[in-house]
């Protein structure tokens, strides 16, 4: 196996993984996910110049999302910044675990990069989870311009790794982690410790 196979094949789940079970308490297909913290750059509302990517669940674990390319989030003139598509990709596959009710950091992310994504495009997204093996969530996703079924522009494959909410805690900056600790939403609460790294 050469170097370049090798990242690859940490992407692919083993043979004993199995297929991933939506959680009896998931949001129901068609749902308006929302924001899992107001701070997060990519689907908070509390980002001047964030993405505000919104996902909804979808059929078994599955969603679709959509953001538009803005001003700020441009790389080449009148491009989309590649990392800003792979933070979308990233959101939206992440937000596959609260299908799951699992709480999962990005573990390996692989981006293809298929065409430029110019500004004003309303990028949308359909990401799902093809395997869980132990502690490892597999999952792809596709993002398309034009439309759902429109010319594909990104692709990303991904592995989450479910962990406990001692992850942020011992990690976070306290100030951040007591706020979102004390929200009384109880769902927001449970959702800000979702899907960051």
């Amino acid at each position: 196996m050469s170097g370049t196979d090798e990242p690859r094949a940490r992407l692919t789940p083993p043979t004993d993984a199995v297929a991933p079970v939506r959680h009896a308490e998931a949001p129901a297909p068609g749902e308006l996910l929302g924001a899992h913290y107001d701070r997060c750059f990519g689907c908070g509302t509390g980002q001047p110049h964030g993405l505000h990517l919104e996902a909804r669940a979808g059929d078994g674990v599955s969603v679709t999302a959509e953001f538009t390319v803005k001003e700020a989030h441009q790389g080449a003139p009148g491009l989309a910044h590649g990392g800003v598509l792979a933070t979308a990709l990233d959101e939206t596959l992440g937000s596959l675990n609260w299908l799951l009710r699992v709480i999962a950091v990005t573990g390996r992310l692989e981006t293809d990069f298929v065409r430029p994504v110019p500004l004003g495009t309303v990028l949308h997204l359909d990401a799902r989870v093809t395997a869980v093996h132990r502690r490892k969530i597999y999952s792809t996703a596709v993002g398309r311009i034009g439309g759902p079924d429109g010319p594909v522009a990104v692709r990303a494959e991904a592995v989450f790794i479910e962990v406990k909410v001692d992850h942020f805690i011992d990690n976070g900056r306290t100030e951040e982690i007591q706020a979102a600790m004390s929200d009384p939403d109880q769902v927001k609460r449970a959702r800000a410790f979702e899907v960051n790294p």
